[in-house]
């Protein structure tokens, strides 16, 4: 998860994503954001974040986008 965090951190500098659970739902992070973080995903842990995955629920939290990362690595 440290490297979601880094990949996360680099992309959005001034998001506090530590203990955040609604990072879409409070506009924390923007459609922008999170279609650049599922490429990073994608790249970083050798994924594919398909269409159906992009929904608030699974990038609302770190621990939302890990759990997803964990489930599509399989």
């Amino acid at each position: 998860m440290e490297e979601l965090l880094e990949i996360l951190e680099d992309l959005c500098p001034d998001v506090e994503f530590e203990g955040e659970t609604a990072l879409v739902d409070k506009k924390l992070i923007t459609s922008f954001d999170v279609l650049s973080i599922v490429g990073e995903i994608n790249d970083t842990f050798g994924i594919k974040v398909g269409a159906g995955e992009i929904i608030p629920a699974n990038f609302n939290s770190v621990e939302a986008m890990w759990k997803m990362i964990c489930r599509l690595k399989g």
